[in-house]
């Protein structure tokens, strides 16, 4: 028999700390849905130089170190996407207070990044699924980190796994 609060919806069956300990225990990195499905889109790619949990201001999921750039793939409900965030139903102040908290939170991270001499990229979530148009965001802002020579450092990058260009024992392509 299912227990309905005055609201008819079904209650909650843990007790407050129980439902506490519980969700203590969802781990917030390599999340299958947005860290990982990044991996992929650079692999896929064949985009190198990248990082994951390079330890600077904010834990970003991932840092090209070399041209410091920091992305956050950021879930929709976590971080308040407009198009897709769904605030729960129920303990209302408390989601609330907790979404718009994470966003004080990325915004802060990306001043603090940008004082240190980074650029913060952040992608949604629901972008994972169009991974050209984060390839070609990642390729505009890469250019943009890499002072003179951006171009050559850009591809090296950038190059799809077949394309490599071979490096000579001088260093020279």
């Amino acid at each position: 028999m299912e227990t309905m609060n005055y609201a008819g919806r079904m209650a909650d069956f843990l007790t407050k700390s129980q439902r506490s300990a519980l969700m203590a225990c969802v781990k917030g990195k390599g999340n299958k849905a947005t860290e990982l499905r990044l991996v992929t889109i650079f692999r896929q790619h064949g985009i190198k130089g990248w990082r994951r949990q390079y330890p600077i201001s904010g834990n970003p999921d991932f840092a090209f170190a070399k041209v410091k750039l920091a992305i956050f793939v950021d879930g929709c409900f976590w971080h308040g996407c407009p198009r897709h965030c769904r605030h729960p139903t129920s303990n209302v102040s408390f989601w609330r207070r907790k979404i718009e908290g994470n966003r004080s939170r990325d915004k802060l991270v990306v001043a603090r990044l940008r004082q240190e001499g980074w650029k913060a990229l952040r992608i949604w979530e629901h972008s994972l699924s169009r991974p050209q148009k984060i390839i070609n965001r990642l390729e505009k802002t890469l250019r943009m980190r890499i002072p003179c020579g951006g171009c050559e450092a850009a591809k090296l990058l950038l190059l799809p796994r077949s394309k490599k260009v071979k490096k000579h024992r001088n260093g020279h392509d």
